[in-house]
């Protein structure tokens, strides 16, 4: 995190389009987490919950491989210069192409994903047997027509985020998370724990059909005249698919990664795979929601640079440096929250019905180790936005490599040996497998930055400016453990009562302290509450 050069020369940077994405997303992450809390008051994190959470890990590598990255890193930098060059028709060639590319892909990786279901369970869940491998086999027939549908939404979404409309796809997911909710709701508490298993199968379908059929209509609409091709004569078109091998071969490393976590956690006692899922759950939502939506907004910004190689060169480190600001700015604290206030959080979600008090606290203690590498995981998705803006998809593929490797690595190290060595139960091994992930994480951070800096030049967030961050959050933590003693004092173990004042005076302890000491994006923050306020 070295100083930047003149932060005052660079452009203010236009925050309507990640404050769309991140609307879209807390939206979407909101009714994802109520899912999760109806999911955890139905399932606990018992076997039916284990085999939900691994049936549903197999089929999602195709959304991981073939939806938003991979259009990302293909399709919107190629289409959004289009555009920008004032070449519409052809535009729109290239966004039937992609189309059609993906949807032939996508329908014969999901035949492939129905006939070899067995073959997946026994790789990514080796430690299932019995009836918890007869109903992963089940539910995994169940998701991945499911997921395919999710794979095709993933072409509207690069559409509407080319044209600046950011909001609808990422907020769409909220009527999938509604579908599992009334399916959990219809099936009935009364049910066993696989049953209940199936219905939410069943209702993840019924939400994926739901949002690409929200999305398409505006989609279409955009398009104009589009009609699938594949349109291989045009050397569009063929940029299109040199990026997108690259960026399948990159989102398919990265995305081993976390299999390799499911792989490990399902060597773990009973639940290690469920808590595990709830964790990340909790650990996305700040990835997602200041990581995904600064680099969504910025990457068609950064590909739409016109100019010589240095005007490029500069408007892309001056909106990768006002990214990486906002996002230290948020992170910091959200990593701060996991680690101090991660049981009320976790507690507040999740603890009722099957989920118990001890649940609660495996699921704080993965999401503190998830924290360490919180910050350099989130700033990496900005880095790689850059990379694909510049048309380079293989350094993030290459660097993705050496993050599975060493995922691969520490995960086992941190899970098995470690703790034996530190003569902890074995069901602490959840904490491992999100701290060894947050380790490699900083790893890919700094890989990526370093290669990025040696082609554009120096940028960054100054490293005062990050430890005065974690300083703040340090000083609220503190601050909201004066409200958190006294509250569980009066109100015993009820996250209900006591986390909401809890988190929200954590939060306004953040922003008065960052306000105090004159930061930059506090002050913003500020004012546009103030504006908000005032209306």
């Amino acid at each position: 995190m070295t100083a930047e050069p003149t932060p005052a020369a660079a452009p203010p940077p236009r925050v309507r389009g990640s404050l769309a994405v991140a609307a879209g997303i807390l939206a979407s992450r909101a009714a994802g987490l109520v899912r999760q809390s109806v999911f955890a008051y139905y399932l606990g994190g018992g076997a039916g919950a284990d085999v939900f959470t691994a049936a549903f890990r197999i089929p999602n590598v195709l959304q991981n491989l073939l939806g938003e990255g991979a259009v990302s890193a293909s399709f919107i930098p190629v289409y959004a210069r289009l555009r920008a060059s004032g070449r519409p028709h052809e535009a729109v060639a290239v966004a039937a192409a992609a189309g059609t590319l993906l949807a032939l892909v996508t329908a014969a990786l999901v035949a492939l994903g129905v006939l070899f279901a067995p073959q997946f369970v026994d790789i990514i869940a080796p430690g299932f047997h019995g009836d918890r491998r007869v109903e992963t086999l089940s539910l995994v027939r169940i998701f991945f027509p499911g997921i395919g549908l999710l794979v095709l939404s993933a072409w509207c979404l690069g559409i509407l985020n080319s044209h600046r409309r950011f909001f609808l796809p990422y907020a769409v997911p909220m009527v999938s998370s509604a579908a599992v909710v009334v399916a959990l709701v219809v099936t009935g508490r009364d049910a066993n724990g696989f049953a209940l298993a199936r219905a939410a199968a069943w209702g993840t379908v019924a939400g994926a059909l739901l949002q690409l059929l929200v999305q398409l209509p505006s989609a279409l609409r955009l398009v104009p005249g589009a009609r699938p091709s594949l349109g291989f004569g045009s050397p569009d078109v063929r940029a299109v698919l040199s990026r997108f091998t690259s960026a399948l071969l990159s989102r398919g490393v990265a995305q081993l990664s976390g299999y390799i976590d499911q792989i490990l956690a399902s060597l773990l006692p009973i639940g290690a795979v469920a808590t595990l899922g709830y964790a990340q759950t909790l650990n996305l939502l700040p990835v997602s929601l200041f990581g995904t939506a600064i680099s969504a907004s910025e990457l068609p910004e950064m590909a739409s640079a016109t100019g010589t190689i240095d005007q490029v060169h500069r408007a892309v480190v001056a909106r990768l440096d006002a990214g990486l600001r906002r996002i230290a700015f948020f992170v910091i604290p959200s990593a701060m929250a996991f680690v101090a206030l991660g049981g009320d959080i976790a507690g507040l979600l999740y603890q009722r019905g099957a989920f118990t008090h001890g649940q609660t606290i495996a699921v704080w203690a993965t999401l503190a180790g998830s924290a360490i590498g919180l910050l350099g995981q989130t700033m990496a998705r900005l880095y790689t936005s850059a990379f694909y803006a510049l048309g380079d998809t293989r350094t993030p593929m290459h660097v993705a490599a050496l993050r599975l490797l060493l995922t691969g690595a520490l995960g086992y190290v941190f899970a098995f040996p470690l703790l034996r060595a530190l003569g902890l139960d074995a069901s602490w091994g959840t904490v491992g497998l999100s701290a060894s992930a947050g380790v490699a994480g900083w790893i890919e951070y700094l890989i990526l930055r370093a290669s990025l800096r040696r082609r554009l030049g120096p940028h960054g967030v100054p490293g005062f400016v990050v430890a005065r961050l974690w300083s703040i959050a340090l000083s609220a933590a503190g601050a909201a453990w004066t409200v958190r003693l006294p509250l569980r004092a009066l109100l015993g173990d009820r996250p209900m009562l006591v986390a909401p004042p809890t988190l929200l005076f954590f939060g306004l302890a953040y922003l008065s302290f960052g306000v105090f000491v004159g930061d930059p994006e506090a002050l913003r923050l500020r004012d546009a509450l103030l504006r908000r306020l005032r209306r």
